[in-house]
């Protein structure tokens, strides 16, 4: 059962720029990858420490470091101190429960996203934040496991434009890969909205009422991360700051339209599920119609036997009937005559 509260932040209590980690806890360590690419060359490495990661010095690369876990507030906070990201973009960084957005600072860009994880039964929403600068991206994650990979494959393999490239089309490729998902994902839910329609219309049942309002619920989870997108985009279309150059403009604009679409996907499985949730009334309320045309059809044919045999069980002297050698067949003859016709009368009548 879902509850209808939620906990209070810790962050109602705390001075603003406070770092708390808001999340799931975990006790292994955190993931720490680099990549630093140019054109002509690319280095991928995998680092134990913060530290050890910033006593490299970028050669005009293109960085691109990853962080996966935001458990270690000491490490986050490390490397927000060597890039000097405000404490107030640290802090929504830990708080995984943050509304996507963009912000504009003279240094970098941090953006908020949402990225979806498809389980067996439901979707997951995992933040990934972004800051994006001068010449580096670092994206944290809070778990392990991502859609970035067909990004790093370029990378390696120096497919398209990436290497030739800044930060901002790097920053660009990690929104355009996380809205890429979102089709496979929406892709999923309308297998589900299929199957489930079929369920509505042939077999309703009390579970099938259950399946539609999870269905619904995770709708509305994929509005909430889709909506604040195009919002994000739109911001980074209008961006006056050198970080976003003019060469990234076409691709902003084609990503906004992807957005679009996928909102209006959205928009479609929502209204779907709502009218299954028609549907299934329609259904049920058919169904029990059925069962009461039945019963009521029963009930008819035996109104006028009930009659006779009631007639024929009072316990008079005289009767005439009574004392007639044929009188019990012919009672069940009249019986037989009267159901035959009030059934012929149903078919003529289309209620059978």
């Amino acid at each position: 059962m879902v509850k209808s509260t939620k906990q209070i932040s810790p962050h109602t209590t705390s001075p603003p720029g406070t770092l708390i980690h808001i999340g799931k806890k975990k006790r292994e360590k955190i993931r720490i990858t680099l990549f630093s690419y140019n054109a002509e060359a690319f280095e991928d490495k995998e680092f134990s420490s913060i530290e050890k990661l910033l006593r490299l010095k970028n050669n005009g690369n293109v960085w691109w470091i990853n962080i996966d876990g935001l458990h270690d507030i000491s490490a986050i906070q490390t490397i927000g101190t060597h890039f000097h990201i405000h404490d107030l973009i640290l802090e929504d960084i830990l708080d995984t429960n943050q509304r996507p957005k963009v912000e504009e600072t003279d240094k970098y860009l941090s953006a908020v996203v949402k990225m979806l994880h498809p389980n067996e039964n439901s979707i997951q929403a995992e933040q990934v934040s972004l800051i994006i600068g001068s010449d580096y991206v670092i994206s944290f994650q809070e778990y392990q496991g991502d859609v970035f990979e067909p990004i790093r494959d370029r990378i390696r393999q120096s497919k398209g434009r990436i290497r030739s490239m800044g930060a901002d089309y790097l920053g660009y490729s990690l929104i355009d890969a996380l809205v890429d998902n979102y089709y496979v994902i929406l892709e999923k839910l309308g297998d589900r909205i299929e199957e489930l329609e079929e369920i509505v219309i042939n077999k309703p049942s009390p579970p099938t009422l259950k399946l539609i309002y999870d269905l619904k619920r995770e709708i509305l989870n994929i509005r909430k991360s889709v909506w604040p997108l195009r919002e994000i985009i739109n911001n980074l279309q209008r961006a006056r700051t050198s970080l976003i150059s003019e060469a990234i403009s076409p691709y902003l604009k084609d990503l906004y339209d992807h957005i679009a679409q996928v909102i209006d996907t959205t928009e479609t499985f929502r209204e779907m599920v709502s009218g299954l949730l028609d549907i299934y009334l329609s259904s049920v309320s058919n169904k029990m119609n059925e069962v009461m045309k039945v019963l009521t059809i029963i009930a008819t044919i035996f109104i006028p036997i009930t009659f006779i045999v009631g007639l024929y069980g009072m316990n008079f002297e005289f009767m005439p009937e009574i004392g007639w050698h044929w009188g019990y067949f012919a009672v069940l003859l009249l019986i037989v005559i009267i159901v035959t016709g009030l059934l012929l009368f149903f078919k003529k009548k289309k209620w059978l």
